[in-house]
């Protein structure tokens, strides 16, 4: 363990500390093994078909009198029990700004929400995921608040730079200033601040911070977290006349945190959060088993929200088609909508400059907002769209569109994202069949309020029994997605995939289970007319009888080698030869 820890310290700040900064660490971990050794969960796969992630804020449901995080447990228990295998309880910390992303205090909760015992209670029913927002901690917190004072060690915590140095190559993803000012008994300094002047960077390239940093994450494990999400962690670390992104001692960092974990909490998983291009965002794998388990399949969304838009499956098909993982040791963690918003970075490259302005115009006509980021020439971009998801693919010159049209159309999305080889994340407001909530927007005074409105238990368990209603359209059919997916093996996120080019409306693919023995064929039309499609079967040994559809129970007949199917508008299929293993 010495060895592997002093080679990743050794990169990151020399030969001379990292014999001291290997033993200190060390030292942390036998510590904490020898603790924590008893209550480590036994050995199992990572993660199999039957995961699936809920992304939700701590005080997303709320009942008069009760603490928020003892609602969510209780309204999870009663209604997502054998749906989804895992709850992403979105930074639950004290917090300043940013809907929790601005963190006070990493190792508290909120005590306006709950306590530790009630994210226990939540971790009864479900496993845990949760937020590591190490990249930059909140004004208000103490490390912060020291600094301020000149108080060490808190002097160095921090990054602070002249304000007549040259910072055009580093990567905005935001307009405002990089550099804060800040006054101290010791004089005014600027401070670097990538998101925001109460989010402040932390200095990474002081060894104390970083031992911190490996401090918090194993708290977590303490606290039974089995996944752990780098938030932003692409910006780790800054080197003035670099883009300050994806730097060789980021991927550095989150080595040294993979081995950690391996030594003490080897049944844990890093998921890194990096709102990057595609080829960016795979390099948190390393080579698959030195860094991230999962990362966020960042392209999906834009690239799916443009399918729709445009009626065609193509681009979105071809770009599935080069997807690889570089071992069976890692995955992907497939999402459409979170807290924040759509992402367009990821889909540059994929698709025309002319198509995400195209998106983004088409997100404004439905009531979205569309967030910027400051290029190197000082120009402005479109970084990020800011719609509910159902909403954003949703058609601007329909006067009302149908409450079934709505829901079989965000259902045939989301089908996609399910389908796909690795686990499928999905936001609360997706799975609730939410929509804009404009007001926030209004009363917050920012974009992504529009996706992160905090709702009353009893109004929306009625919503939910109510069949007219857009939640309980929405909500029905999509347990029945998740339960098949869950049944079948095909569906293992290490199992393989192969994309069909069958139409251009149509996104096709086989998943097939890691033992290869089980295949699903899955169809999802983006489109709103129908489509006739004809696959050929000739490699698909299984395919010789009658296929089922896992979905609704009805049967598609090949005749000979060659399956004809007739979709309706946004109709999903997934087709199996050995579906009643599965009933």
């Amino acid at each position: 363990m010495k060895e592997q820890l002093y080679e990743h310290l050794s990169f990151l700040y020399g030969h001379d500390q990292a014999i001291l900064l290997g033993d200190q660490l060390a030292e942390r971990l036998v510590v904490f093994q020898t603790s924590w050794l008893a209550a480590r969960p036994s050995s199992a796969a990572r993660v199999t078909e039957k995961d699936a992630v809920l992304i939700t804020y701590g005080d997303m449901v709320q009942a008069p009198g009760e603490r928020p995080l003892a609602t969510l447990a209780d309204f999870l228990t009663h209604h997502l029990a054998g749906l989804v295998s895992t709850v992403h309880i979105l930074p639950f910390y004290p917090y300043s700004s940013d809907d929790g992303f601005s963190v006070i205090d990493y190792q508290a909760v909120n005590p306006a929400w709950g306590s530790w015992d009630d994210v226990a209670q939540v971790g009864r029913s479900f496993r845990l995921m949760f937020d590591a927002v190490v990249n930059h901690i909140s004004a208000e917190s103490t490390w912060f608040q020291a600094f301020l004072r000149d108080e060490r060690p808190y002097t160095n915590y921090f990054i602070t730079v002249d304000p007549h140095t040259d910072l055009s190559a580093v990567f905005r993803p935001r307009t405002h200033p990089l550099l804060t000012p800040f006054d101290t008994p010791s004089g005014r300094k600027h401070v670097w601040t990538t998101f925001s002047a109460d989010q402040v960077d932390l200095n990474v390239a002081n060894p104390d911070v970083l031992l911190a940093i490996i401090d918090v994450l194993l708290a977590y494990v303490a606290h039974g977290a089995e996944f752990i999400r780098l938030d932003a962690i692409a910006y780790l670390w800054k080197e003035v006349g670099t883009s300050c992104l994806h730097l060789p001692q980021t991927h550095e960092i989150v080595r040294l945190m993979r081995t950690v974990l391996d030594v003490v909490a080897p049944h844990v998983s890093l998921i890194t959060e990096t709102n990057v291009p595609h080829v960016d965002n795979i390099s948190y794998y390393g080579h698959g088993l030195n860094e991230a388990q999962m990362v966020y399949n960042f392209s999906l969304p834009p690239l799916t929200l443009h399918a729709f838009h445009t009626g065609s499956a193509a681009t979105l098909s071809q770009w599935a088609s080069t997807l690889v993982l570089p071992s069976d040791q890692v995955t992907f963690f497939n999402f459409l909508a979170s807290h924040d918003g759509i992402g367009v970075q990821p889909a540059r490259g994929l698709l025309p400059d002319t198509a995400v302005s195209d998106i983004a115009a088409r997100v404004q006509a439905l009531g979205g907002h569309v967030s910027y980021k400051t290029n190197s020439d000082g120009s402005q971009s479109p970084y990020e769209l800011n719609c509910n998801y159902l909403e954003a693919l949703g058609d601007p010159t329909a006067v009302a569109e149908p409450t079934a049209l709505k829901a079989r159309r965000f259902l045939a999305a989301q089908a996609i994202m399910l389908a796909l080889r690795g686990v499928p994340g999905i936001y609360f407001h997706s799975l609730f069949g939410s929509q804009n909530w404009p007001e926030g927007v209004e009363t917050w005074g920012y974009s992504r309020a529009i996706n992160r409105q905090k709702l009353q238990r009893a109004p929306l368990e009625a919503e939910l029994a109510d069949l007219q209603s857009l939640r309980y359209q929405v909500f029905g059919p999509y347990q029945k997605l998740l339960q098949v997916r869950s049944r079948h093996p095909a569906f293992h996120p290490n199992g393989d995939q192969e994309i069909l080019f069958a139409s251009e409306a149509v996104f096709a693919l086989w998943r097939v289970s890691p033992d290869g023995r089980d295949r699903v064929l899955c169809l999802q039309n983006v489109s709103r007319h129908a489509v006739d499609v004809q696959l050929p079967l000739q490699n698909v040994p299984s395919a010789t009888g009658p296929l089922v559809d896992l979905l609704t129970g009805e049967t598609a007949v090949p005749r000979g080698h060659t399956l004809s199917v007739t979709l309706p508008p946004y109709a999903v299929r997934w087709l199996s030869a050995t579906s009643t293993r599965f009933q």
